[in-house]
């Protein structure tokens, strides 16, 4: 009875660990021929979850690429594949490894001022499982659909360039778990011309309760990182995450590290 509870605990939350694969992609365009790859690896871990407590160890490990290219000066399509790792502590003991969610789509600028940008996005996400007998598995099987609305402001801090990005997100999800409603904000700062300072909160609510053993659920993720310019081409970047409030949602902590590159 407690590893059913845990696993339909742990299922009803998996969306908790899966981040936006990059800091920043943002609602800005990429200028036609411009594209840019965004490698990045996260690794978290958790043994509690808010609202129920104690249970078995969930780690993931996940690396991700992120690739645009700007077919215009307004569209950017956009290309994400992953490859994760899942393990589950006893008494569940469960494991996966092999491909996350690829996703596809495209970002297309609206609107332009000469400090802001509205921008419309939507992509699907092709799940690279669909063995939904394995617990590490649950919450990664079916597809889903993206579909949300960005808005970017770039202004000055003192002397320092900086900006904000708001994302307001619709998530349409198949099969039993729920649809749901995302708002992820970005504040990026450049204290110096080769650095690069980013502070950003997820925050992903589902609506309503699933089909078994989906819930209704809630969480609310901080991520702190710097990216550091080796060249005008390549970027490094590293920084932590937590999630710091929820409902029958994973309260994990976590790494991210990442590599950039821009041609």
């Amino acid at each position: 009875m407690f590893k059913r509870c845990v696993v339909a605990c742990v299922a009803a939350s998996c969306g908790v660990l899966a981040i936006p694969p990059v800091a920043f992609a943002g609602a800005w365009t990429l200028p036609a021929g411009a594209g840019q790859i965004m490698l990045t690896t996260t690794t978290s871990t958790s043994d509690h979850l808010f609202g129920f407590g104690a249970i078995p160890r969930y780690d993931k490990t996940e690396t991700q690429a992120l690739i645009e290219y700007g077919f215009t000066d307004r569209f950017t399509g956009i290309l994400i594949p992953g490859l994760q790792h899942v393990d589950i502590a006893a008494p569940i003991s469960a494991e996966r490894t092999g491909l996350g969610y690829t996703e596809f789509g495209g970002r297309y600028e609206i609107f332009q001022g000469d400090s802001w940008v509205v921008s419309g996005q939507a992509t699907v996400r092709v799940p690279g499982t669909h063995d939904r007998s394995n617990p590490a598995a649950i919450g990664y099987t079916d597809y889903e659909t993206d579909l949300r609305a960005l808005f970017g402001h770039t202004f000055a801090v003192g002397s320092w360039p900086a900006f904000v990005d708001l994302q307001v997100a619709q998530r349409f999800r198949a099969g039993t778990p729920p649809d749901e409603l995302r708002f992820d904000a970005t504040f990026g700062v450049r204290p110096a011309p080769r650095w690069l300072v980013l502070a950003q909160s997820f925050n992903v609510m589902s609506e309503g309760a699933g089909g078994p053993p989906f819930g209704r659920y809630d969480y609310y993720k901080f991520q702190l990182s710097g990216v550091y310019e080796l060249t005008p081409a390549w970027s490094v970047q590293a920084g932590a995450f937590t999630a710091y409030a929820g409902s029958n949602a994973l309260q994990e902590n976590g790494l991210i590290l990442g590599a950039w590159y821009r041609f």
